[in-house]
């Protein structure tokens, strides 16, 4: 349940990250969170669709990733999150820990395509993708591959980057069995129903 304390220090963390931001020039060192607004979108959507195996491509210091396996937790589920820097799956897991929450989590550091290249078939309940927008093409054979019926699949950035996610949404949007739908949440947020 997202009390209000919980979601008060959930606040502190993503002010925390934008000030980081704010002064960070290298874009690798930067914390680039979903917005609360955007977590609690997630959350709902995991709830709802009683998610126990969600996948999170792009963890970055784990605000995400805590929204994620807050709903993980209340479905008995885990949340699998990706990121090929080691040093900002170090900050998730400290972030992890601050809200208890490691129980809930595997920190997988890793090239996301090799790991969905073995990841096995219907196996994500929820999937979102907050990470180099130009792979996610790419990975699109094999996120259709591992996605349950009636999985969802989220993409940040859709309104805030869209010539970066157009490649992606138009390759979606030619696949038979998928309905998106694009959410002004956040930064944006194309959500595909795997409706096959």
């Amino acid at each position: 349940m997202l009390t209000p304390q919980l979601l008060e220090e959930l606040n502190s963390l993503w002010e925390e990250g934008e000030r980081h931001d704010a002064v960070t020039q290298e874009r690798r060192e930067r914390r680039l969170n979903i917005t609360p607004d955007t977590g609690c979108f997630l959350y709902q959507l995991a709830r709802t669709r009683g998610a126990r195996h969600i996948v999170e491509i792009g963890t970055s210091n784990g605000f995400s990733t805590l929204w994620l396996a807050l709903a993980a937790r209340a479905n008995q589920g885990k949340v699998t999150s990706l990121d090929i820097l080691a040093e900002k799956q170090q900050q998730a897991a400290s972030n992890l820990a601050r809200f208890t929450l490691v129980d809930w989590v595997e920190l997988v550091c890793c090239d996301a395509l090799d790991w969905l290249a073995k990841a096995p078939l219907y196996s994500a309940d929820l999937v979102f993708l907050d990470a180099e927008r130009t792979l996610y093409p790419a990975y699109w054979p094999h996120l259709q591959r591992i996605l349950a019926p009636g999985a969802l699949l989220v993409m940040d950035n859709a309104l805030s980057h869209p010539d970066e996610c157009r490649p992606f949404m138009a390759e979606v949007l030619a696949t038979p069995g998928y309905l998106a739908e694009t959410y002004a949440i956040g930064k944006g947020q194309l959500v595909i129903l795997k409706d096959c």
